[in-house]
């Protein structure tokens, strides 16, 4: 009698539904919370500027900010402070990048490359960029060559770090095993170490955007008529609190769409990971 239960009970086993415990920590993403967060910081500070827990001479309250943005937006200068910072973020950041990953990956695939390259980068990546600014205003002028360069050569060694770091953190069993099989050098660094290195080379980019928005604010403050640094430089020597929290929520934002991009490249780019 045991023995004809027996397949039932072993059918009823395997109908049993296991859970799955293989998702790797990775992150689920939440609907909703960072903008109720926002929403609720916000709110506390205008309770707080309206009951005068926070003094509007420090802390002018949001809705105070609001009516400085409305009155910006009115004049036809928002659009042209925001284009030019755009503008010089995009073309220093741009450059920059492509620079620094270009030699990042000369000096993890060479080794003359890294021992020329890597004690000239280990030089200059300390250095504070923004104090280099006069010696390229002598260099390229006052207007947005200076800018431009600074936002460049701020954004180029970061990037030449975290790409040639990403290059050595790939596995060497992967490319001792594409080697085995006959690929040709293109096609391990095409097929093994780029895909390999492109978390870090992306995650250096995130920290380069920040560096450069860092200083396009620095740059723009200095000889610039136009750009949301100009503007926060003009608020601060008027002492109009509301116009500088107008100019700091564009950064902040700025800062919010720049990170979304990367974001999204980040999960074309990396969809393979699972």
């Amino acid at each position: 009698m045991s023995d004809l239960l027996e397949p039932a009970e072993t059918a009823q086993v395997k109908r049993q539904k296991v859970p799955f415990r293989g998702g790797g920590f990775k992150p689920r993403p939440i609907r909703f919370v960072a903008p109720l967060v926002f929403l609720a910081l916000i709110l506390f500070w205008e309770l707080g500027s309206q009951t005068g827990v926070i003094s509007n001479l420090v802390l002018p309250a949001p809705s105070e900010a609001y009516r400085a943005f409305v009155e910006l937006f009115q004049s036809g200068l928002l659009w042209k402070h925001v284009s030019t910072s755009l503008y010089r973020l995009v073309f220093g950041w741009s450059i920059g990048t492509a620079l620094g990953i270009m030699v990042g990956l000369l000096i993890g695939l060479f080794s003359l490359a890294r021992a020329s390259l890597l004690p000239l980068t280990s030089a200059f990546f300390p250095i504070p960029k923004i104090a280099l600014l006069p010696l390229f205003i002598i260099w390229f002028g006052i207007g947005e060559g200076s800018k431009v360069a600074t936002i460049l050569f701020g954004t180029f060694f970061p990037t030449v770090i975290a790409t040639y770091g990403g290059v050595d953190n790939v596995e060497r069993g992967l490319i001792r095993m594409g080697q085995s099989f006959g690929m040709s050098w293109l096609s391990i660094v095409r097929k093994i170490i780029l895909p390999g290195a492109l978390p870090a080379i992306l995650s250096g980019a995130r920290i380069s955007a920040s560096i450069a928005i860092i200083l396009l604010v620095a740059a723009e403050m200095i000889g610039a008529e136009y750009g949301i640094g100009a503007y926060v430089l003009m608020a601060g020597s008027l002492f109009a609190t509301d116009q500088l929290i107008v100019g700091v929520a564009m950064l902040s934002v700025l800062g919010l769409c720049v990170s979304w991009l990367i974001g999204r490249a980040e999960k074309a780019l990396l969809n393979w990971r699972g």
